[in-house]
């Protein structure tokens, strides 16, 4: 398959997954991301090309739609594609099939920054010889940004620890999904309720930084943010059946 097109096979293990024996939602959006990481460097700018040019990606916006969540010991087959690459941007879509059935599919928007001055810039590698697909969208809708001035309660506050920073020293995206999941009404984490995910990352948080996690029932489901000093660093939508 030419490398514009991936896709890779995963066993889900259970130490991945809920009591419910289902994946959990932050170890779904891992997969995704490396899958993606795993294309970059086949494509020719994964991590270890960037980081020659001081850069890296990091996700901005992504959203997964959920039509079956996979569990324990399934084979997953992770497909993704880039539906556009310009500049500083790119986005990113994914289907999820188990034995050939459509489980789950998202689209994501990353951004290009200089590890250094911590600030968005062109990607540094070319990447003209690279095939787009921006007539292949994935989800029923496309990723948007969130109205982050919804109405919400402070639910809890947490502090960030060693072990949710990841290889860029800052909080790894995935973490900001687990705070907000474990302060959901636990059954409707477990019981297939929810149909899609939309998440905005706004800031990076550093070790030690204190959080406040926010979130308030909505007509569709769940908003909730995480915010440090009243400045929010990540939304979350959660749309339910």
């Amino acid at each position: 398959m030419e490398k514009s097109i991936f896709e890779k096979e995963w066993e889900i293990y259970f130490t991945q997954c809920y009591s419910n024996g289902r994946i959990r939602f932050s170890d779904l959006s891992n997969i995704l991301q490396l899958t993606a990481g795993e294309h970059a460097t086949i494509a020719g700018f994964g991590f270890k090309e960037m980081a020659k040019h001081n850069q890296t990606w990091v996700l901005s916006r992504i959203r997964i739609e959920i039509t079956r969540l996979p569990k324990w010991m399934d084979i997953v087959r992770v497909k993704t594609w880039v539906q556009e690459l310009e500049g500083a941007r790119s986005t990113r879509n994914f289907e999820i099939t188990v034995n050939g059935q459509l489980y789950v599919t998202a689209t994501s928007y990353w951004a290009v920054i200089n590890t250094v001055k911590r600030s968005s810039e062109t990607l540094a590698i070319a990447a003209e010889d690279f095939q787009t697909y921006p007539d292949q969208p994935a989800t029923q809708k496309p990723f948007s940004k969130l109205d982050i001035l919804q109405p919400v309660r402070n639910i809890d506050n947490y502090i960030v620890k060693l072990s949710d920073l990841d290889i860029v020293n800052h909080a790894n995206n995935v973490k900001y999904l687990d705070w907000c999941m474990d302060r959901l009404p636990i059954e409707l984490v477990l019981t297939n309720q929810i149909k899609s995910l939309e998440m905005n990352y706004l800031r990076e948080l550093r070790h030690n930084d204190t959080v406040e996690i926010n979130g308030d029932s909505t007509e569709k489901g769940y908003f909730m943010t995480v915010s440090k000093q009243q400045r929010i660093h990540f939304a979350l939508e959660v749309e339910t059946k």
